[in-house]
């Protein structure tokens, strides 16, 4: 086992874990966003009204890119179980 590859598996998951979790924090962030301009415009100040919408943003945004996280997660983990032998030399 090489530095290089130690690197390249390093990388492939930190490349993963963000490409996992940039659809549900993209949509908590543009919900988020959303909700703090509506504040801001109707002074209205209530801290606990941004929480339920931004759970339903993420719950959506999860079931609409579950099957393209889930082919990510997998063809992934496929590729780490095929690099087993190399790691084991």
């Amino acid at each position: 086992m090489t530095p290089e590859f130690v690197i390249t598996l390093g990388r492939d998951a930190m490349r993963m874990a963000f490409l996992l979790s940039a659809p549900p924090l993209a949509a908590a962030l543009v919900v988020g966003l959303l909700i703090s301009i509506f504040q801001a415009v109707t002074q209205i100040q209530e801290m606990t009204l941004t929480v339920i919408p931004k759970m339903v943003a993420v719950l959506g945004i999860l079931i609409i890119t579950f099957p393209w996280l889930l082919e990510l997660l997998t063809s992934y983990t496929s590729r780490i179980f095929q690099m087993i032998p190399m790691v084991v030399r």
